[in-house]
């Protein structure tokens, strides 16, 4: 019996060191995150994405963008960009490859398609498909997750690198550790400069630009807001949030060039994650539980919201059964809603609003 009782006792001892000396790969802070408004208000809960329509394209359709050609391009899981024509289901191709993991796409003026790619950095994609690196680095740091991107009319590249600590097969890390390292970073294809514009980002991802270029947005994933950055007038070079609060993650945005800004919410807040943020030790200690970093969103829920450019939410649009859920882009082409998603094998779209 008291062989047991040592053992046991040992046995408690080594399982306590476990947990509180092993070593990490994250470096948790304590922040204070928004009260999350749930689906209250504006955020009501409602259905108005239960009958999404679906495209099988392959896996971890992220982003979807429309070509001079009238086609409508994804990028997936294992680097293949496919298209697709918009009323024609069975049209889906391959165009090309770019041997990395392409994210945010957007078509510049001359043709080519622009891809912030997880792996390798901001690409171009030539019209035949032929892939060339424009950046993969900034002040001296490689680019560890390029996620989105936007273009301004005279041409520069704006895109998003979430994280200065993790690559994207480790982006749950950030989220556990929230250190705020994500950046928004332009490219000037005449010069070939790639300029830090913002820094201390909570996972910097989608990008969207304003109306005339004035300012860009850039949502912060890990606080759930979305921050603008001024470009032109009297406040140039000053930042501020733009929309706070969120009831979800805000992920990919973008502009439907009239008068709303279209924002994916890949998930409901996570109570649990806001009642961790000024707890760092628990989210340390939680990271050495076997398999807790694998742990995601409790279920798939499909969110986009609609928001003017005075940041006044004025489109809600729920699938609380998660038929097509976590959401991670949304656009607007030809009378459609065009939705990406890091989950199903399918682009998904609607009529829009």
């Amino acid at each position: 019996m008291r062989r047991k009782r040592i053992l046991l006792a040992a046995l408690v001892v080594a399982a306590a060191a476990y947990l509180l000396l092993w070593p990490v790969p994250i470096e948790p802070v304590a922040w204070t995150p928004a009260p999350d408004p749930g689906r209250t208000g504006v955020f009501a809960r409602n259905a108005r994405l239960a009958g999404v329509r679906q495209i099988a394209v392959g896996p971890g359709p992220e982003d979807v963008a429309q070509g001079p050609d009238g086609w409508l391009y994804t990028g997936l899981k294992g680097g293949d960009i496919v298209r697709f024509r918009p009323d024609d289901d069975e049209s889906v191709e391959t165009f090309t490859n770019t041997r990395g993991r392409p994210l945010g796409l957007q078509f510049d003026a001359g043709g080519n398609l622009i891809v912030a790619d997880s792996a390798r950095g901001l690409l171009r994609v030539a019209p035949d498909g032929e892939v060339s690196v424009l950046t993969d680095s900034a002040a001296g740091e490689p680019l560890l997750f390029p996620n989105d991107l936007d273009i301004a009319a005279d041409g520069t590249i704006w895109f998003s690198d979430s994280s200065r600590r993790f690559r994207s097969r480790d982006a749950i890390l950030d989220f556990w550790e929230c250190r705020p390292t994500g950046r928004l970073l332009s490219f000037d294809p005449g010069t070939g400069e790639t300029r830090v514009r913002l820094e201390g980002l909570m996972f910097a991802n989608g990008v969207a630009l304003g109306p005339g270029d004035a300012w860009v947005l850039v949502s912060e994933t890990l606080a759930c807001r979305v921050r603008r950055l001024w470009l032109a007038g009297p406040r140039a070079g000053e930042s501020e949030p733009f929309l706070d609060g969120l009831p979800g993650y805000p992920d990919n945005l973008s502009y439907d060039g009239k008068s709303r800004f279209w924002i994916a919410l890949a998930a409901p807040r996570i109570a649990l994650m806001d009642r961790l943020a000024p707890r760092p030790f628990l989210r340390k200690l939680a990271v050495r539980i076997p398999g807790v970093t694998r742990i995601g969103p409790p279920n798939r829920y499909g969110w986009v919201i609609g928001v003017d450019p005075d940041g006044r939410v004025v489109q809600d649009l729920q699938d609380p059964e998660g038929i097509y859920g976590s959401i991670a882009s949304v656009n607007e082409h030809g009378g459609r809603l065009y939705f990406g998603s890091i989950a199903p094998s399918t682009v998904g779209w609607i009529e829009a609003p």
